[in-house]
């Protein structure tokens, strides 16, 4: 997992503030239960150079 240096301001896919963004290469796996944290995540597909990558958006509950 890595943390985008160039992440947005506001989430790409649904334009909302965001409380954090990862970048993952493989093997991620997503809870779709609520948690105490974040309400919503939202993915982006990315390409970095020649390699494709999924940068997730955490919302927290007030940002959802």
């Amino acid at each position: 997992m890595e943390v985008p240096e160039d992440a947005p301001a506001n989430c790409p896919v649904c334009g909302a503030a965001y409380d954090s963004v990862s970048r993952h290469a493989e093997g991620v796996m997503v809870s779709l239960q609520a948690t105490e944290r974040y309400a919503r995540v939202c993915f982006e597909p990315v390409t970095v150079g020649a390699t494709a990558r999924i940068d997730f958006y955490h919302h927290t509950h007030e940002q959802a």
